[in-house]
């Protein structure tokens, strides 16, 4: 198996094609479907399936596209660890980001990493924590912002801080409670909340079962961020969340929010990378630049924890 076999796997992948891949990796078509060939004779499974007009992933390619694009990822890696200008960072970071964080911290990051590493690209790809885990064990992104169940040894994991989980409700909703409320009456309420396992659904779940309540009354299983804000403002029910993602409309009063008291409920943020990946030196540095730059959004108040 040849590096760039892989690069022309992805080229068609992406294309759909193979005189559009052939183009764009500036080689013949038939060279290319050459090197194809030679790379589903040695894996014994046809990659792509031959259509009217174009070409399209078998379920054999859709399994091997990740592993490829990792692999050359990881090359790609260790060539600017070893090839970086003196004294200067460079090369590609993928960073995973949760829909819920992505308002707090996505457009400060770029902001920094811009700033500090100026020969750094950092892609942020903004996706469900249940999504980004296995593009993290797999190599497709080099970190990602997750959400510490107890689930993620797999993972080297850095604390960035803990965000209280707030009772939102709509501010016109007559079952919206004025003060903090109990984790049993909170559960008892109807409550729109990400799909399990994404989240901090299994946070909520955890902690109903550790005080030996029942679970959490759901009435609607929402994962989006938008579409979840929209339903709270129409009066479909209430949920658990940090307030950072709803805090336009806390301020505006079109939402509130109570603490879960005496039983808190809290989700701890963490930084994760491959425990068995190599971190690049441009990984390094953008992970460093995350912690001081959460640090300072904590100290002045952009990064809610709580309220």
């Amino acid at each position: 198996m040849e590096l760039r076999q892989l690069r022309y796997f992805l080229a068609i992948a992406e294309h759909g094609s193979f005189s559009k891949a052939a183009g764009s990796v500036h080689v013949a078509q038939s060279a290319l479907s050459h090197q194809l060939a030679q790379l589903e004779d040695e894996l014994g499974q046809a990659l792509f399936q031959r259509l009217p007009r174009g070409v399209e992933l078998t379920p054999a390619g859709r399994a091997f596209h990740p592993h490829a694009l990792s692999i050359l990822r990881q090359v790609d890696d260790a060539r600017n660890s070893v090839t970086q200008a003196e004294g200067e960072i460079v090369g590609k970071v993928i960073f995973g980001i949760p829909h819920s964080v992505s308002q707090a911290l996505a457009l400060p990051l770029l902001k920094a990493v811009r700033s500090a590493l100026p020969r750094v690209e950092l892609e942020l790809t903004e996706e469900l924590t249940g999504n980004l885990i296995p593009q993290l064990r797999t190599g497709l992104i080099h970190l990602a912002v997750l959400f510490d169940d107890g689930q993620l040894d797999e993972f080297r994991c850095h604390p960035l801080l803990e965000e209280a989980l707030l009772l939102i409700s709509s501010a016109d909703a007559a079952d919206a409670p004025g003060n903090p409320i109990s984790l049993r009456d909170a559960l008892r309420l109807p409550l729109i909340l990400p799909a399990s396992p994404h989240g901090v659904r299994p946070i909520i779940e955890a902690a109903a079962k550790r005080a030996g309540l029942a679970a959490p009354n759901v009435v609607a299983d929402i994962s989006s961020i938008s579409i979840l804000r929209t339903s709270l403002l129409a009066g479909l029910g209430h949920t658990l969340l940090p307030p950072m993602p709803m805090q336009r409309e806390l301020e505006r009063g079109e939402l509130r929010a109570v603490p879960v008291a005496p039983e808190a409920l809290t989700r701890r943020v963490v930084l994760c990378a491959s425990r068995h990946i190599p971190a690049s030196a441009a990984t390094l540095a953008v992970a460093r630049v995350v912690h001081t730059l959460v640090d300072q959004l904590c100290r002045d108040g952009s990064w809610q924890e709580g309220i």
